[in-house]
């Protein structure tokens, strides 16, 4: 921030429904001091939750509740402490109604971003956190859902916790979990999320392709599209895509795929309507 704001108790209670998280970056940037902290703190009017990071309770002196909730902590931490983070992956690809995850309980939150919070890491959430650098993307904002980032610059404009969560679209998505194969999710997994990906943008989808720089990931994209022959696949000018040159190793015992040019589990190969019959 270019310049410190001063917020008063008043203030920072009113930027800070209860159950709200902050971190003391946030607050040192706004001027609180860290004797008003300590005075806060003492008081009720925030609890401390883990290093560095703070929470409104829901009534004064009321103790905290963990795990966390992780879709409220994440959402503080996009769209009022402004860190660029955003929700990817497969766990984008689940909010989008294209998991087959069948797997009962916790599953992990996978959360994108070049610089991830130290309290963050280390805060328990009722869902578990996994982390991932923007590898793929860089510093690219491509596909990625409502800028939340940016109501961190004018928190009193408009209630900061009315945001939605900064999350990649399925076109993004599904190349940050192939870009993770095979130390991420199975091939199996990836192959039935891919195909439900029957309604894919393909404007979306290319401009997404030629943003990514994984060759990995943009390999992979066209093994899995080729194999569901999804309508979408037609629409797309492969030779604007940068894949890179040579053949790629990816599968010990794998096959390398005769177009695309990557070794990948024999099976993928096949159409997939050929697989799904017993052809």
């Amino acid at each position: 921030m270019n310049e410190q704001k001063r917020v008063s108790l008043k203030q920072l209670l009113a930027l800070l429904p209860p159950g709200a998280y902050v971190d003391s970056r946030w607050l040192t940037a706004h001027g609180v001091l860290r004797s008003s902290l300590a005075q806060y703190t003492k008081a009720g009017w925030l609890n401390r939750v883990a290093h560095g990071l703070y929470q409104r309770p829901e009534t004064p002196a009321a103790a905290q509740a963990l795990p966390a909730d992780w879709r409220a902590v994440i959402l503080a931490a996009q769209a009022l402490m402004g860190y660029p983070l955003h929700i990817g992956g497969m766990t984008a690809l689940r909010e989008a109604g294209h998991s087959h995850d069948l797997t009962f309980g916790p599953r992990p939150v996978h959360l994108y971003g070049a610089s991830i919070p130290g309290w963050l890491r280390k805060l328990p959430t009722d869902e578990p956190l996994r982390f991932h650098t923007t590898h793929a993307f860089g510093d690219s904002p491509v596909s990625l859902g409502p800028d939340t980032a940016t109501a961190a610059t004018d928190e009193l404009a408009s209630p900061w916790w009315k945001s939605p969560l900064r999350v990649a679209e399925p076109e993004r998505a599904i190349l940050e979990s192939l870009d993770e194969l095979p130390e991420g999710e199975s091939f199996t997994t990836l192959d039935r999320v891919f195909e439900s990906l029957v309604a894919l943008r393909p404007h979306r989808l290319e401009s997404a392709i030629e943003a990514c720089t994984s060759v990995k990931a943009k390999r992979l994209f066209f093994v899995f599209a080729e194999r569901h022959g999804h309508s979408w696949l037609k629409h797309l000018d492969t030779a604007r895509v940068d894949l890179g040159k040579g053949d790629r190793s990816l599968v010990k015992g794998g096959k390398l795929h005769p177009t695309w040019r990557i070794t990948v589990p024999a099976g993928l190969l096949a159409p997939a309507s050929e697989t799904r019959h017993g052809g």
